[in-house]
């Protein structure tokens, strides 16, 4: 089965950046599909290999903060490739 995900992570803490930054590149360098906006970060695949992938960076990420959120939202479709229709 495949999914799409969107994530948007959130460090509680002054610096923040180095946190989102290096969790998006962890996600760029696991050879799914992942697209970026200001907002989050989506990453596409088939649904057990995309989520243990996610398992071990999400864990990571915020094991290497003081605080932070992660919100995330699964479809249960490849919505890779959408376009509006209007």
């Amino acid at each position: 089965m495949n999914i799409s995900v969107e994530l948007t992570l959130t460090p509680l803490q002054k610096d923040y950046e180095p946190h989102i930054i290096n969790f998006i590149k962890k996600l760029r360098s696991s050879g799914f599909e992942v697209l970026e906006n200001p907002l989050s970060t989506q990453i596409f695949g088939e649904y057990d290999e995309v989520m243990n992938l996610l398992q071990g960076e999400i864990k990571e990420s915020l094991e290497l903060m003081e605080a932070g959120l992660l919100y995330m939202k699964i479809v249960k479709t490849d919505r890779s490739d959408y376009e509006p229709h209007f």
